[in-house]
């Protein structure tokens, strides 16, 4: 069996990849984003953090986060978000079995940002993976992505990602 260690930064920004159980496209649906939108916003007003970064796609979320000073517990966070949609979605659902199997995997990958350029380089890779995945051509083309809140704040351009230039070394992780 693994033993799986996680870095643990009081006050540190991490880029998180969680993913669906067997990659189940659950986001297609838009009600399915606003509930998990909904339970973000019921854990974040009981285990505070920042939402720096954010992209939710089909079958997996990545988004990068700042915790509180002194703060190191986002397995918690996890923990509360995974259980919190998985009822949500569950008492919502036509399948009134009673079961309530999991509708994520298990783990989830975590990497503690080491400095600004680590921050930007993992910014971009949020905002142009549903580019990547062939699910729209531009990044400002998908609707559930912070990538809008940067071009509102004039963090990024509106074209930002159409220049293969500026995307050199995007998803080589």
């Amino acid at each position: 069996m693994m033993n799986y260690r996680r870095n643990r930064h009081p006050g540190g920004t991490y880029f998180f990849t969680v993913v669906t159980a067997n990659r189940t496209p659950l986001f297609n649906n838009p009600t399915a984003v606003q509930r998990l939108r909904t339970t973000l916003r019921s854990v974040i007003n009981r285990h505070p953090f920042t939402i720096d970064a954010m992209v939710v796609l089909p079958d997996h979320i990545h988004c990068i986060w700042t915790l509180p000073a002194g703060d190191t517990n986002y397995s918690t966070r996890w923990r509360l978000i995974k259980g919190g949609f998985t009822n949500s979605f569950h008492r919502h659902s036509q399948d009134k079995t009673g079961r309530s199997k999991s509708l994520w995997q298990k783990r989830y990958w975590e990497h503690t940002i080491r400095d600004e350029n680590d921050f930007n380089r993992h910014v971009d890779y949020v905002h142009y993976n549903p580019v990547k995945h062939g699910y729209v051509a531009r990044a400002v083309d998908w609707p559930y992505s912070s990538f809008h809140r940067f071009v509102r704040k004039g963090i990024l351009p509106v074209d930002w990602g159409i220049d293969e230039a500026e995307l050199e070394g995007i998803g080589s992780e």
